[in-house]
């Protein structure tokens, strides 16, 4: 078994306090936060890390049965948070992540004194009285578009999820971190995260909490922003100009500005 390290492939940046650690989603991996961390690198200690099969990551490590959910992350980011010793650092967590670092901080609460969610939803599903995006029949046929032609999906996909048509370099960038992950690891993960609900988990949350959302997101609509910031006590809810489902890539500027104006309070 590798170390907590090597397996998720942990990066510390600068020697400042607190703690500042960001959690990449779907198809990233800590590349995505290169905009942000010359920002934060100089007043923070910031960690950077690859969930397991994203980008240098230990692939030996992956285990389909461990990942089916994101129990399987949360159990990796509290061996980090163990192994790093956390105590009250701020979490940013984009997408998948964002649901993955609340359900640790339920689990280990000293680990983290601040949650910052950019793009992150506690269910995908449309149901009853809430809207989170997607039809049972959508998935399906995301998922039958990825196991018929992986490549053909993310070059349909990866441009549509980053938006920002005018910018296609973002969608190239997005695509490739995408074909650098096995398409066998991409279907489970994929699986698990949009057939996943943690509605119930959201009343737990007792820390301060900044929900990011941008505009046009394909993944996360609008209404899921709200419903974060409606469910989580006391939480903030900062909708920036930024479009697409990858605002720390697009627009970083305006994601700093927010996650400033949170931390700063």
């Amino acid at each position: 078994m590798a170390n907590v390290f090597s397996r998720n492939n942990i990066k510390i940046i600068g020697s400042g306090n607190p703690t500042i650690l960001f959690a990449h989603g779907f198809g990233t991996d800590q590349s995505t936060w290169r905009h942000l961390i010359d920002h934060y690198k100089d007043n923070y200690r910031v960690i950077l890390f690859d969930n397991v099969g994203a980008g240098k990551s230990d692939i030996r490590e992956y285990d389909p049965a461990k990942y089916s959910s994101l129990l399987g992350y949360v159990s990796d980011l509290l061996e980090i948070g163990t192994e790093l010793d956390l105590r009250n650092a701020i979490y940013v967590g984009h997408s998948v992540s964002g649901m993955v670092g609340l359900l640790a901080s339920i689990q280990e609460p000293y680990f983290f004194s601040k949650l910052i969610l950019i793009g992150a939803s506690p269910r995908y599903l449309n149901d009853k009285d809430y809207f989170g995006g997607f039809d049972q029949k959508d998935l399906d046929q995301l998922y039958n578009a990825m196991q018929t032609n992986y490549q053909e999906w993310v070059n349909g996909f990866a441009p549509a999820a980053m938006g920002n048509s005018h910018r296609p370099e973002l969608g190239l960038e997005f695509a490739l971190t995408l074909m650098d992950l096995r398409p066998d690891i991409a279907m489970s993960a994929s699986r698990g995260i949009f057939q996943s609900d943690h509605r119930k988990d959201l009343k737990k949350i007792n820390k301060p909490c900044l929900i990011i959302q941008a505009t046009d997101d394909i993944a996360v609509p609008i209404q899921v922003g709200k419903y974060l910031n409606e469910n989580i006590s006391g939480s903030a809810l900062i909708n920036v100009r930024a479009k697409g489902h990858f605002p720390q890539m697009s627009s970083p500027s305006e994601v700093m500005d927010a996650i400033d104006s949170f931390l700063n309070q």
